[in-house]
């Protein structure tokens, strides 16, 4: 998928300026694409010039004049388009999982200190996942959100965060609890999160 579907998903029905539009990354997007803000700026550009996006001045009391862009007939198209072909397969790339493959020959403690990382971010993005849930669904209860509430889809997106990164807390509780109870420096102390 390139970075310009995750744009065009998130500019459907709603226009923004390149800050508003990383926020919007960062706050649900992120669960599944990741990019930079000069990544964003520069791809916001190429789609421009591609006809995909169309982007108006706005002037601003006390700040500078911002560019908010919003979908054209050609980035709608390119929407359809790309809905109807089929995905590539997923892969996993990460690294933590290539420190952890190397622990009996590394250093136990710093693939520790990697995982309980790891877990905190993943506790933290389910905190702020549910929280953005929430404000989706507008005091709406979930059955009934996703039965006949607006913008379903980055809702289903949002859900396979929650779900994601609680796996990802999952596997951190075990990989913990298994590295701590082997044979691993004495000076070694890990307060195990309970499961």
């Amino acid at each position: 998928m390139a970075l310009r579907h995750a744009i065009l998903a998130t500019l459907e029905g709603r226009e923004a300026s390149g800050y508003d539009l990383s926020k919007r990354f960062a706050l649900g997007v992120a669960n599944y694409w990741t990019a930079t803000r000069q990544q964003l700026y520069r791809e916001l550009e190429r789609m421009e010039a591609e006809g995909l996006v169309a982007a108006r001045r706005v002037e601003q009391e006390r700040r500078p004049t911002k560019r908010v862009y919003s979908l054209t007939d050609a980035g709608r198209e390119e929407i359809l388009r790309f809905s109807r072909q089929a995905p590539r397969a997923v892969a996993i790339r990460d690294e933590l999982l290539v420190q952890v493959e190397t622990i009996d020959a590394g250093d136990p403690r710093a693939v520790l200190e990697s995982i309980l990382d790891r877990r905190a971010m993943a506790e933290a993005k389910v905190a702020a996942y549910s929280a953005t849930g929430e404000r989706m669904r507008g005091g709406m209860g979930e059955e009934d959100f996703l039965r006949r509430g607006d913008r379903v889809g980055p809702y289903l997106t949002l859900l396979r965060g929650i779900a994601f990164e609680t796996e990802n807390l999952r596997w951190c509780d075990l990989a913990i609890e298994v590295i701590a109870a082997r044979e691993v420096p004495h000076d070694l102390t890990v307060d195990v999160p309970a499961v």
